[in-house]
């Protein structure tokens, strides 16, 4: 009962991580963030492998789910880090593009509440002179939205680290006990009683 339990909350975990972490792809992709597409990349492919794992009973499976949920974790305090400028890092450098372009978060400018102005550069009337962008109204700064998606993604990885590691454990020790009674044993059931074979042999004597 208690592996089925398990069992059943880690495909829930799993399903669930997945469903967010396509989300998160989506807005990151928008966004042009390569570093975090890349690593959610990674994270969905290492989710469904986790989500078979458990379905099937197959326990490496979701001891490789498992380690990759503690770099997850690791990844997202980065994020953190990043988006709170902790430890000389700054928010408005190209770290998480890659270098390859000046793109921020698609929530800099399309957060809750925020209006998009662009504002022509000042004595430039050509068609191809540079505008300024402004950004105003926001009632959450995009950082914060970055933190609170780092956030969550930290609390539903320590959910299933902690049931991938219960789910492990108990499919282990079926395992063990399956093998303990003669389950992989290829003759458990039938114990033929074989009679030497000097006795099979033994003449028969007549009688005069």
């Amino acid at each position: 009962m208690g592996c089925c339990s398990g069992r059943c909350t880690l495909i829930f975990l799993c399903t669930f991580q997945l469903i967010v972490a396509l989300e998160r792809q989506v807005f990151d992709f928008l966004g042009y963030q390569w570093a975090p597409i890349l690593a959610n990349f990674f994270h969905i492919l290492v989710v469904i492998l986790g989500l078979f794992g458990t379905i099937q009973y197959r326990p490496r499976y979701i001891v490789v789910y498992t380690v990759w949920t503690a770099l997850w974790v690791a990844w997202n305090v980065f994020i953190i880090c990043f988006y709170l400028e902790v430890g000389g890092l700054s928010k408005d450098s190209d770290l998480l593009t890659f270098n390859i372009s000046a793109h921020h978060s698609w929530w800099s400018e399309h957060g809750p509440g925020c209006v998009r102005r662009e504002i022509p550069a000042s004595g430039n009337r050509s068609a191809d002179a540079q505008s300024y962008i402004s950004i105003m109204g926001c009632l959450l700064e995009y950082q914060y939205i970055e933190v609170l998606h780092s956030s969550f993604q930290i609390l539903i990885s320590l959910l299933g680290f902690i049931y991938a590691c219960y789910v492990i454990s108990v499919i282990t020790e079926e395992e063990d006990s399956f093998d303990f009674i003669g389950g992989f044993d290829p003759f458990p059931l039938y114990h033929v009683n074989e009679k030497p074979s000097h006795l099979l042999l033994k003449p028969v004597h007549q009688s005069s």
